[in-house]
């Protein structure tokens, strides 16, 4: 790469930055237009971070969908900037002290969560409902709240 191509980079971030921020401070001009957007803002934003949430026991990437529903609401409200800080940095730490930590502790860790995603697939049904696909039939399958029927 020479000079001119990583000069040219961060200026065109910073135009991108700069031409957001001048489109939001136009709307912040307009208080109607400027409360729908926000309102908008916060309904994606929860609407993301309660699938991270609800998504956080399961394999796959549950704190990072809440770290990017915490991240869109953070784009409008000082409180999930500080609640995003805040989380990740928890979550750093955690992950910091388990990876820190023997093989036999990582390996609890596991089955518990583990043992967490069985216990809701049985809450919510599922396992009553994938066994009756391949035939078998047991009463202790079933959900207890009566999901899944």
């Amino acid at each position: 790469m020479t000079d001119e191509t990583t000069s040219a980079a961060p200026a065109d971030r910073r135009g991108i930055k700069h031409r957001w921020l001048q489109r939001r401070n136009r709307l912040r001009e307009r208080p109607l237009v400027d409360f729908s957007y926000r309102v908008g803002v916060a309904v994606v934003g929860l609407s993301v971070l309660f699938v991270g949430i609800a998504a956080i026991p399961y394999p796959g990437p549950g704190w990072a969908i809440v770290f990017l529903g915490l991240a869109i609401l953070a784009t409008e409200f000082y409180w999930a900037r500080r609640t995003l800080t805040f989380t990740r940095a928890r979550y750093d730490s955690a992950m910091a002290w388990l990876r820190g930590r023997p093989w036999w502790v990582q390996t609890i860790a596991a089955v518990l969560t583990g043992a967490v995603v069985v216990a809701t697939l049985w809450i919510f049904g599922v396992i009553a409902w994938s066994a009756r696909l391949v035939g078998l039939e047991h009463p202790m399958l079933r959900s207890p709240i009566g999901l899944g029927a």
